[in-house]
């Protein structure tokens, strides 16, 4: 198994400290040695033999990857390069609304069968496209079973089965797109409350600081805010329509 080291070696003018430095070069390079190894390479090395020792120029800092380290290594580089991309991301600007929408009309195009049922089509044909998978099932079977059966509906016991497999990958699609649709709702709902916070809240202001002269400026719209207002409005109450009197029943004198 190989190991991964990453080590930059700075050589002074001594020779002690030279064949120090270059047998920790050697010892990581090769995955450590034992001690007793170690100090032979350092007695018979000949600088003169290494020409493919490179010298720094200038004082660089020793980078180095402990050896049975190499993985945590690793894992630390990938969590460094997640968290650049996140943050990217987070500067990205936010996807607009009619972005949304050109992409969603290019999807419908894709859906095979995409209609639109008017209300009175749709409740005509819900009751029979409610019928139990059970049943369903049992009727393609009943449709393989009898050639009489399968001459009279139309439909082959394999394309029904089909058409019931490819009915059920759809539904996953229905549900994800009610999902979506519930959650972009409530995130618009979310953004209307906040508005509407802000907009009472400053309605109940101005609503007291219009009594000071310095804040006029302020008249008019409160002015509109109190036309356009749904809140503390008492609503009149319906007057249930009179009915009219009996006529008086004229009696007869004997």
């Amino acid at each position: 198994m190989a190991r991964w080291t990453w080590i930059e070696v700075e050589l002074s003018d001594s020779s002690s400290s030279l064949i120090k430095t270059v047998g920790t070069l050697e010892a990581a390079a090769y995955g450590g040695r034992p001690a007793d190894d170690l100090r032979r390479f350092a007695q018979n090395f000949d600088p003169e033999r290494r020409p493919a020792l490179r010298i720094q120029s200038e004082r660089r800092p020793i980078t180095t990857c402990p050896l049975g380290q190499e993985g945590r290594f690793i894992m630390s580089n990938s969590n460094e390069v997640n968290q650049t991309n996140a943050a990217a991301v987070a500067q990205d600007p936010a996807v607009t609304p009619e972005t949304i929408v050109e992409q969603l009309r290019v999807l419908r195009q894709q859906i095979p069968e995409f209609v639109q049922l008017p209300p009175a089509d749709s409740k005509s044909i819900q009751t029979v496209a409610s019928v139990h998978p059970v049943f369903a099932q049992a009727a393609i079977n009943a449709i393989g079973a009898s050639p009489l059966v399968l001459s009279v509906v139309g439909r082959t016991p394999e394309d029904l089965q089909q058409e019931a497999e490819t009915a059920a990958r759809w539904s996953k699609v229905e549900d994800e797109l009610k999902s979506m649709l519930q959650g972009v709702s409530s995130a618009n709902l979310t953004r209307r409350h906040r508005i509407g916070t802000a907009a009472l809240l400053t309605y109940s202001l101005s609503k007291s600081l219009v009594r000071s002269p310095e804040h006029s400026a302020l008249l008019p719209h409160l002015a509109l805010m109190r036309k356009a207002n749904r809140f503390g409005r008492a609503h009149k109450s319906a007057q249930p329509p009179q009915t009219p009197a009996p006529a008086p029943v004229p009696t007869h004198q004997v």
